[in-house]
């Protein structure tokens, strides 16, 4: 009987990419558990030996909102913004037989990540370089279950991301039944969150957003993660998960969501 292979990634380390620096940090105490920070910003927390586990509390939800907006089975998804594909290593594990492709701007980081963390090869997981915004136009219409878009230049999303443009892109690309789910910084005046959910709320019927109370009620600065489709939310289903996940959400949507972000 042929051995099973069991692949580790190397120690902390930091190596040069194309737009920077990458950091790969061993988390301490743990076996097989890094964390990736491109440019200084935690981008990625991988851990080999259980692919389904997402540290980051805002990839957790996302997780979540796709478990209810589809049943069980293989889905085709696109990640904007790779890093270490701790979200598609997680689909990949829940859901046997996805399609899936990340894209990336920067090609070397790609390259490392695929190195370190043994991603799963195409059709299952293909790795793309090049602009999100641009790359997004190049997927034929209606073809996508999920269109995931955590993509960062530093600490800001880059703003051919953030477009009435590529929201229509978004929109044309997947199915009807399709879901957008981003990941947006917001420092607690929601001033980049209301813009992206005005521009969102003009490509697609249904638009809502999940994140600590905290930092819906603009006390501190975090992750907001906003859900988009032309078919509708399974609200009550996504408010009852996003309230039990290890670090609570808040889900909001409809006149809930306007009247906290004054929309």
């Amino acid at each position: 009987m042929a051995k099973r292979r069991i692949y580790t990634a190397p120690g902390s380390q930091v190596v040069e990419i194309s737009t920077g620096t990458a950091r790969l940090e061993k988390v301490d105490g743990e076996v097989d558990s890094y964390v990736l920070h491109v440019n200084g910003v935690p981008s990625s927390s991988i851990t080999l030996s259980e692919p389904t586990r997402l540290d980051f509390e805002y990839l957790d939800w996302m997780s979540r909102i796709i478990d209810i907006q589809f049943a069980a089975g293989p889905l085709r998804a696109v990640h904007i913004g790779a890093a270490g594909c701790a979200l598609a290593r997680a689909l990949h594990a829940q859901r046997p037989g996805s399609k899936q492709t990340a894209i990336d701007i920067d090609p070397l980081l790609l390259d490392y990540s695929r190195t370190w963390f043994d991603l799963p090869r195409a059709p299952g997981l293909a790795l793309r370089a090049g602009d999100g915004a641009v790359e997004a136009e190049k997927f034929r219409p209606d073809t996508l279950d999920v269109l995931i878009r955590d993509a960062f230049d530093h600490d800001s999303v880059p703003p051919a991301l953030q477009t009435s443009e590529f929201f229509t892109t978004c929109a044309r690309i997947l199915k009807d039944s399709g879901v957008y789910i981003a990941n947006v910084p917001d420092a607690g005046d929601h001033r980049v969150l209301r813009a992206e959910l005005d521009l969102l709320d003009s490509a697609f019927d249904h638009v809502a957003a999940a994140a600590e109370p905290g930092i819906l009620k603009g006390r501190r600065r975090g992750n907001v993660v906003v859900i988009a489709s032309d078919s509708p939310l399974h609200v009550h289903e996504l408010d009852r998960s996003l309230r039990t996940a290890a670090t609570m959400a808040t889900f909001l949507t409809g006149q809930g969501l306007k009247s906290r972000l004054g929309l």
